[in-house]
């Protein structure tokens, strides 16, 4: 496994020499102070400046993953601040923001308090905390957004949707005092009946109950309706279905400010990869090949702004029962650069430069996050590999979550080096 360094400031230049920027240019990069001090071809070093050979490498701005599960506080078991910011690191990330499916929930000034404490003593890169929309995520009665806008990357009560048509109403007109974010998980409980993966062929042929995709994209068409009647920014969370593609198609064409995610797993799999194994279950769920079709052309088209890991580990043994009983939920915080670059840019689908692009860039931008590669930002960077070959082995995750449908894998492309403010949070590059 890499090495994972935390916190040493020094007030020498790191500079990066060597490395293709984007994979073209070859470029130097000079980091003074924890930002980028000066890009230029031969930077020549000073006696006592720490240099960084990354020659056959490529330079790009670290990863952001807007939608994480720390689990902390309430249920370290399955995951702890530290160790899911260690497998960030490892896979690129310095920015990663936890959804509020906590205990207690964030949905107040001191609940906030208890899980910044913890992020405070224990993260290993920056963590930017959801506030809930509701208080306890019941839907029943708004947080004070006025109080918390500021201490928040975003509202969301991500694990539910917001069930009452007035209530999300009512928390975007309210967001939208404060130039806040809504991030919705889009969930209509109505429309579940006790499904837990896709309602499709593969459900059919093997007895499972299956959920319906319009329990996904019914909730996203109210919510863009009331975006667009409110002015809010709303950013829709893991989106599976080609419906939910075309409605954020035709909002933003019509000026609507909604953004979306989807997962590397609705992109890679179908329906038909699943097996009888928990590894394949989670919410919402791997869906058909049209709509893996329409994720795909979502992404080409930037229908799809962004991709989040949905990282969200659990106990062995809460995975351990099952499709129908397991719960719901996979990590993928160490292996999404990897599966992405693997799938889509090595079978020349995108770019590598729209990959970093989607996990980089555009996070950044609408999440309004700090921390790039260009003179004057953050130093925020990831020194990628493209062609290393590897094979996934969950058990040498950080992440305390070991399920994961790419466990034993083989993969091209890997992390080698991340930097965050100008330091290195995980080095890879000596073995």
């Amino acid at each position: 496994m890499g090495r994972l360094f935390f916190l040493y400031m020094s007030n020498l230049r790191t500079i990066i020499k060597n490395g293709a920027i984007y994979g073209a240019e070859i470029e130097d990069i000079a980091i003074v102070d924890g930002r980028i001090a000066e890009r230029g071809a031969n930077i020549t070093p000073n006696s006592g400046d720490r240099v960084i050979n990354a020659e056959g490498l490529v330079v790009a701005p670290a990863f952001v993953d807007v939608h994480v599960h720390l689990r902390e506080p309430g249920y370290g078991y399955k995951e702890r601040i530290e160790t899911g910011t260690m497998a960030a690191a490892r896979g690129g990330y310095t920015t990663v923001c936890p959804m509020p499916n906590l205990n207690p929930v964030p949905d107040n000034i001191e609940n906030l308090k208890a899980q910044q404490d913890i992020i405070d003593r224990d993260a290993k890169i920056e963590v930017l905390p959801y506030a809930a929309i509701t208080i306890g995520r019941k839907g029943e009665e708004l947080v004070d957004i006025a109080s918390l806008h500021d201490k928040v990357c975003a509202f969301s009560d991500d694990g539910s949707g917001v069930q009452v048509d007035g209530m999300m109403e009512r928390a975007m007109m309210e967001a939208v005092k404060y130039d806040s974010l809504i991030a919705a998980h889009c969930e209509d409980e109505s429309l579940l009946h006790g499904g837990y993966i896709h309602d499709g062929e593969y459900a059919r042929e093997h007895g499972h109950k299956g959920i319906c995709s319009e329990s996904e994209w019914g909730q996203v068409k109210r919510d863009i309706e009331l975006a667009e009647k409110t002015g809010c920014r709303y950013h829709v969370c893991h989106i599976s279905t080609k419906e939910t593609v075309q409605l954020v198609r035709e909002a933003k064409a019509r000026g609507v400010k909604v953004t979306c995610e989807t997962g590397p797993h609705y992109l890679i799999f179908t329906d038909m990869d699943l097996q009888e194994d928990a590894r394949w279950k989670m919410n919402p769920p791997i869906r058909s090949a049209e709509d893996r079709a329409a994720l795909i052309e979502g992404i080409k088209d930037g229908t799809i702004d962004m991709i989040a890991t949905d990282h969200a580990p659990h106990s062995i043994e809460e995975k351990s029962r099952g499709l129908k009983d397991s719960a719901m939920g996979i990590v993928g915080l160490e292996t999404a650069f990897a599966a992405l670059n693997t799938h889509l840019v090595k079978k020349g689908v995108i770019s590598l430069e729209h990959l970093i692009k989607i996990m980089s860039h555009n996070p950044r931008k609408v999440f309004r996050i700090e921390g790039g590669i260009e003179v004057g930002q953050r130093a925020d960077i990831v020194l990628l590999d493209t062609n290393k070959e590897w094979r996934v082995d969950s058990n040498n995750f950080y992440s305390m979550g070991k399920i994961t449908m790419f466990d034993g894998h083989e993969m091209t492309g890997d992390v080698v080096m991340t930097l965050h403010r100008g330091e290195i949070v995980y080095d890879n590059k000596t073995k």
